[in-house]
């Protein structure tokens, strides 16, 4: 039995993989490590709230960046950086936790006790609970949608040698919109069981 568990959430816009996480860690009984860990961490490292909340997981602009002797000038490359480092010093120190999005599948790769999910859903579903959670219209969180996957692709992309919903980078990939959300939680909580009883 594993002693050990992380669990990499990389989810689809609208595809209820925040809200997956959040019920993966409860039931485990494990942190969640999302938007407060870059709360708690990044800004703890020097940098002010306003920056970090503008460059959390914000792909890198190319023509305004440079590297000189292994140091960035990139604010949005030094936050993922920070991230990335206390990411790796979480499961180097033992502990088990969930974490969203932020290339975790790829920082952790390596990680034995590491399960990499990927949830995504068709497209009437993300908008049908984009619509109903941010009270839009349907173009408006079509657009939405459009927008956050995109930065989260290019975010992931920049910094992951597999692609963002590649399903050649995760252990599991699952539609959320045909069992639903709650017996998508149930199939991933079983995944997990079996992947501890066989460490």
């Amino acid at each position: 039995m594993r002693q050990q568990i992380i669990v990499t959430i990389g989810r689809e816009y609208g595809s209820g993989g925040h809200y997956i996480a959040q019920q993966l860690a409860a039931r485990l009984g494990i942190r969640l490590y999302d938007r407060a860990l870059i709360d708690g961490t990044v800004k703890a490292s020097g940098y002010q709230q306003a920056l970090v909340d503008k460059n959390d997981e914000k792909p890198v602009n190319i023509f305004l960046s440079r590297r000189v002797s292994g140091y960035s000038n990139s604010i949005e490359e030094n936050v993922a950086e920070q991230v990335f480092s206390f990411l790796r010093g979480r499961a180097e120190a033992g502990e088990s936790f969930v974490v969203v999005g932020r290339c975790s599948d790829s920082v952790l790769r390596h990680n034995p006790n590491a399960l990499h999910f990927f949830i995504l859903a068709d497209k009437e579903t993300k908008v049908e609970r984009i619509v109903s959670l941010y009270h839009l219209s349907e173009k408006e969180a079509l657009d939405k949608m459009l927008r956050a996957d995109k930065k989260r692709r290019t975010y992931h992309n920049y910094y992951s040698d597999m692609k963002w919903g590649d399903s050649r980078g995760y252990d599991l990939c699952v539609n959320s919109g045909r069992l639903g959300i709650e017996q998508t939680i149930d199939v991933l909580l079983e995944y997990i069981r079996r992947f501890q009883e066989n460490g």
